[in-house]
């Protein structure tokens, strides 16, 4: 399954955009699934309809019937212990979305597309760039939260449960919990596999000019540091070269300007001109020429280690860790035991070392030609004698 996650900056069109895209991938001969959050139902009305495209199947999410299935669920699970502290129950009427539900349906709905596999490519419409970014980190966060707070491997057997806690004076996590843990962890593993998948690539849609340049340069560093590539840059509603008028003339030469520094920059940028009117229906679409997904994804983004000859400090290893638009003074590391936090402006990961580096301290570490090189020592009380 090939998959194209959309995204940009807010007002971009990146609605539009995915709506073409899929309706490209259904016209080349897949079975395209397009899915989208926005409570307007905004990719139903670019694309004129949901059933007027044979081969595209629109899916487009209620978060809110989720959110409330999910959240009674797990009252009804808590019941006991509610009851005991007198609790009032909730009714499924009063229960509004908090935020953070809209990007957990879309994740379930990357997760359910995979398992189905009915659809040859799915297109996901995201939100704008910074909650994109938010959203496609969230599994992995989610599980490392998990993992520390419910360690699986400290779960007693439901025998000893009682005995243990009468000598530790405070009651033990119901089983319950640690069942509900393991089926979440389970779906968050489905969904960043989706995400974090060889095909599965991210599509960025930005109008040229200033503020577009700025915000694609933030993007693709924030993607760099998840590890995620980026199939195309689509410079969205580019106005014609010449124009008798004196102010188009200026916005098309300031867009130019942009659209030179990003196909210097990119390794893949597509244009896409302004139809001098909103994208509504096939025709429009189609008018835009969005290219559907390439059939093969751009090779996976390494982060490599390599041996770099002794200096007079040690230095005996050189960690790789690409981050194109990356600005130096924006950069933080912090070594946490076998973890390394990585800050890159307003992007953070909490990353895990490779084996070998675990054994090793941090040395020191530069920017250079976009990429993030961290280097290290061994650790002469870790490190095996005569290695």
């Amino acid at each position: 399954m090939r998959t194209l996650l959309v995204t940009g900056p807010g007002g971009s069109g990146r609605t539009t955009v995915a709506a073409a895209t899929a309706l490209a991938a259904a016209r080349s001969g897949h079975r395209t699934l397009v899915i989208g959050a926005d409570r307007t139902d905004t990719l139903g009305t670019v694309l004129g309809g949901t059933d007027a495209h044979p081969g595209l199947t629109v899916r487009h999410l209620a978060p809110a019937d989720r959110f409330r299935d999910d959240l009674l669920a797990l009252q009804e699970r808590a019941a006991a212990g509610l009851d005991l502290l007198g609790a009032e129950r909730l009714d499924g009427e009063e229960l509004t979305p908090l935020p953070g539900s809209v990007e957990l349906a879309l994740l379930r709905a990357l997760r359910d597309a995979a398992r189905e596999g009915a659809h040859d490519t799915v297109v996901v419409d995201l939100p704008p760039a910074p909650e994109a970014l938010a959203l496609l980190a969230l599994p992995e966060q989610l599980r490392r939260y998990l993992r520390r707070l419910l360690p699986p491997e400290r779960q007693a057997a439901r025998a000893l449960r009682p005995m243990l806690g009468r000598l530790a004076g405070v009651p033990m996590p119901a089983a319950w919990m640690y069942e509900t843990a393991a089926r979440r962890e389970a779906e968050l593993a489905a969904a960043q596999a989706v995400v974090e998948a060889p095909t599965t690539t991210v599509r960025l849609v930005a109008e040229p000019g200033p503020a577009g340049a700025e915000s694609v340069a933030a993007t693709a560093t924030g993607l760099a540091l998840q590890g995620l590539r980026t199939d195309l840059l689509i410079a969205n509603r580019v106005l014609p070269d010449a124009s008798t008028d004196t102010w188009l003339a200026a916005l098309s030469a300031q867009q130019h300007k942009t659209l030179d520094e990003w196909e210097a920059t990119y390794e893949q940028v597509g244009r896409v001109r302004h139809l001098g009117h909103d994208p509504r229906g096939a025709d429009d679409l189609t008018a835009l020429r969005v290219p559907a997904a390439a059939p093969a994804a751009p090779q996976p983004i390494e982060w490599p280690v390599t041996r770099a000859p002794a200096d007079e400090d040690g230095h005996a290893y050189v960690w790789h860790i690409p981050l194109p638009g990356a600005v130096r003074e924006q950069l933080g590391l912090i070594r946490r035991g076998d973890e390394l936090v990585v800050t890159a402006g307003a992007h953070r990961r909490i990353v895990t070392l490779p084996s070998a580096l675990r054994r090793c301290t941090v040395a020191g570490a530069g920017l250079r030609d976009g990429e993030l090189r961290v280097r290290f020592a061994p650790d002469p009380d870790l490190w095996p004698q005569g290695r």
